[in-house]
């Protein structure tokens, strides 16, 4: 079933992997920059959670912010790029299952994620980030936000015609959705309305379940943040299996 996974895995994680200085050390570059500026201005304001100061806070929201970026731009371009240039055909012609396709640019968009993650954790370190007091919460919800933002990815690359549309989705679906998530603030500073309409944005779960493994405090239960992220992995999984098995806009 997986015939074809561990050569196409290696070829994703490869293609980033050349260009390390644009898809690995680039967005850590920004995230650094993100740290700088808002942990200068926002120094003096009170701390968000009990004893961690705001230049630690932000921390984790910003490695997850990146790690999602990432792993959604990594599945997305390479699929889309694939498809322009006609050289799809040389995976789709090989016997390689749905799930050898799926789990392999799922996978590459996984690792790219993780190691832009680490960088971002390690240049941002020295800010004040304790070592965390879960490695397994900070772990799964890592892999667990990679693995949604890589399926995304997967269907945005599925869907989009050009690299017009793949903008559209990079600017009025994922920007959002990370922005306005948690990544520089708490929900629980905002208004009722605004607070509840947090709720229902699956970023927020995974920004606030890895920033519980790293400080113990949530604005919800780690419980409740990896059920919601698990329920919505797995609903955006089988939709691309869906599309995959049918051959939508691959091989059709």
């Amino acid at each position: 079933m997986l015939t074809g996974f561990p050569t196409l895995l290696k070829k994703e994680v490869l293609r980033f992997w050349k260009v390390g200085f644009q898809t690995i050390f680039a967005p850590v570059i920004t995230a650094l920059l993100y740290q700088l500026i808002f942990g200068h201005v926002m120094k003096n304001q009170p701390d968000i959670l009990p004893g961690v100061s705001y230049a630690a806070f932000l921390i984790p929201g910003l490695a997850m912010m990146s790690m999602t970026q990432n792993a959604f731009a990594n599945a997305s371009s390479s699929l889309i790029q694939s498809r322009l240039s006609g050289n799809l055909v040389f995976i789709l012609l090989p016997p390689i299952s749905i799930w050898a396709f799926f789990l392999a640019y799922v996978g590459a968009a996984i690792a790219r994620g993780l190691f832009v993650g680490i960088g971002v954790l390690a240049v941002c370190a020295f800010f004040g980030l304790p070592w965390p007091v879960s490695i397994t919460w900070t772990i799964l919800f890592a892999i667990m936000g990679c693995a949604i933002m890589g399926t995304l990815g997967l269907l945005a690359g599925i869907v989009a015609e050009k690299f017009d549309q793949m903008a559209m989705f990079q600017n009025f679906l994922i920007m959002p959705l990370t922005f306005l998530s948690g990544v520089f603030y708490s929900i629980n500073s905002l208004p009722a309305f605004w607070r509840t309409i947090s709720h229902f944005n699956p970023v927020f779960y995974m920004i606030d379940g890895f920033r519980y493994g790293f400080f113990g405090h949530s604005d919800v239960s780690p419980w409740l943040s990896l059920s919601v992220v698990t329920i919505c992995w797995l609903a955006t999984s089988i939709g691309i299996l869906m599309l995959l098995k049918s051959g939508y806009k691959l091989r059709h």
